[in-house]
């Protein structure tokens, strides 16, 4: 399910992430493909198309997360939400070590989880532009 998304309003998510991944931190400008905009809580779930619940989002991320809002980290039945990051900080959740993304809390490591982040060539490429500057935190 998709709704329409005025382009100033993709304009404004794109620039308050400063043009990266708000997931991942992959800067747009070195993808291939076109970034998204996500719905952070899908609409499926009740989101609403406005700007608190808009986010700059790789193709990696967006196709990964699609419409889930969590999952679970161990036999718990306990369900551990996604970062959100219009109300998480990034580095309360998550460490970059190496190119890798790691998470530092349950919800960090479920959205590590799902998202894929540490797929070998995610690694790869995010170490090479860390190390050019090109990342940053």
């Amino acid at each position: 399910m998709s709704e329409y998304i005025s382009h100033k309003d993709r304009a404004h998510v794109a620039e308050r992430a400063n043009f990266c991944c708000e997931y991942c931190l992959m800067p747009e400008r070195f993808s291939l493909f076109k970034f998204h905009i996500d719905h952070i809580i899908s609409l499926k779930h009740g989101g609403e198309t406005q700007l608190d619940n808009l986010a700059f989002s790789c193709g990696f991320c967006n196709s990964n997360k699609g419409t889930d809002l969590g999952t679970f980290l161990t036999d718990t039945e306990q369900l551990i939400r996604f970062f959100h990051p219009r109300k998480d900080s990034w580095s309360e959740h998550f460490e970059l070590i190496e190119g890798g993304i790691y998470g530092t809390t349950p919800i960090g490591e479920a959205t590590v989880k799902m998202f894929q982040f540490n797929d070998i060539e995610r690694i790869l490429e995010r170490k090479l532009l860390v190390e050019k500057g090109f990342i940053k935190l």
